[in-house]
């Protein structure tokens, strides 16, 4: 089985695709952890992140976030909670706090972190891989 840290740019296309880039190779990633053949490991702060988006620039209802919140409870992403001085690290480099926490993780476990988000994928590029280079016959 395959590991990976997932951060919410990725996660967040599970949820809603439309207006997405990189939509497919999200979804790929998803097929594969549904098929129980993909680990997906993040911190914890990745709920509060993809309800943070859902309510504020998708204007979800009170009812829609709550749901959503559930299913992202019934997921199976094991939440670990990252070193906070490697997260100072990564800040230190210029990454916002809450996008160091994946790098942080990722690096802790020794495995890839696959980001949408370019800037991540630029200053962690030892480790983090773009969700862009996910190809579809790769994680089906």
């Amino acid at each position: 089985m395959t590991e990976a840290v997932l951060d919410a740019s990725v996660v967040l296309k599970w949820f809603r695709t439309e207006g997405e880039r990189n939509a497919k190779p999200a979804a790929a990633l998803r097929a594969q952890f549904e098929r129980g053949e993909l680990l997906v490991l993040a911190p914890p702060l990745l709920g509060l992140e993809i309800v943070n988006v859902a309510g504020r620039s998708w204007k979800l209802d009170e009812r829609a976030l709550v749901t959503l919140a559930e299913a992202l409870g019934e997921l199976g992403i094991q939440f670990r909670e990252p070193d906070p001085t490697r997260v100072a690290t990564w800040t230190a480099r210029g990454l916002t706090s809450y996008d160091a926490a994946y790098v942080a993780l990722a690096e802790a476990e020794g495995i890839t972190l696959i980001s949408d988000d370019e800037l991540v994928c630029a200053k962690a590029a030892w480790t983090a891989v773009p969700l862009s280079s996910i190809r579809e016959r790769e994680s089906t």
